[in-house]
């Protein structure tokens, strides 16, 4: 079993910016794929951003190109998700995942083996 753990949610301003940082522990893979996703009140989860193992290969949902950028460290077994120019409709429960798969299977979440418990991350206007 692998363990997610998101933090680095909070409030912040229009125009400001967070870092928000998952940990995976327990059993975790030789190689894996890790994700972000994000669910709005009253709205479904949605994909927000993936990167393969070796970090080669990354994913945008289009609402977030050119201010989201994903990264991860493998020696820590965590993936990161720097958020600039944070907007108001950015506001919603960020959930990390992982999967066996690539990082295009994380597109969409049934691609997810993994979730954690996820962060808020408000933005004020």
């Amino acid at each position: 079993q692998v363990q997610l753990v998101e933090s680095g949610g909070g409030l912040v301003q229009a125009g400001g910016s967070l870092r928000l940082s998952c940990a995976a522990s327990g059993r975790t893979p030789s190689s894996y794929a890790m994700g972000w996703f994000r669910q709005a009140p009253g709205k479904e989860r949605e994909f927000v951003a993936s990167i393969s193992w070796s970090g080669g290969n990354t994913y945008y949902a289009d609402s977030v190109k050119g201010r989201f950028t994903i990264s991860r460290d493998n020696a820590k077994n965590t993936v990161f998700l720097q958020m600039n120019s944070l907007k108001p409709e950015d506001t919603a429960v960020y959930y990390c995942a992982s999967t066996l798969g690539s990082s295009s299977d994380l597109r969409t979440d049934v691609g997810a083996d993994y979730w954690g418990k996820g962060t808020l991350v408000t933005v004020s206007s």
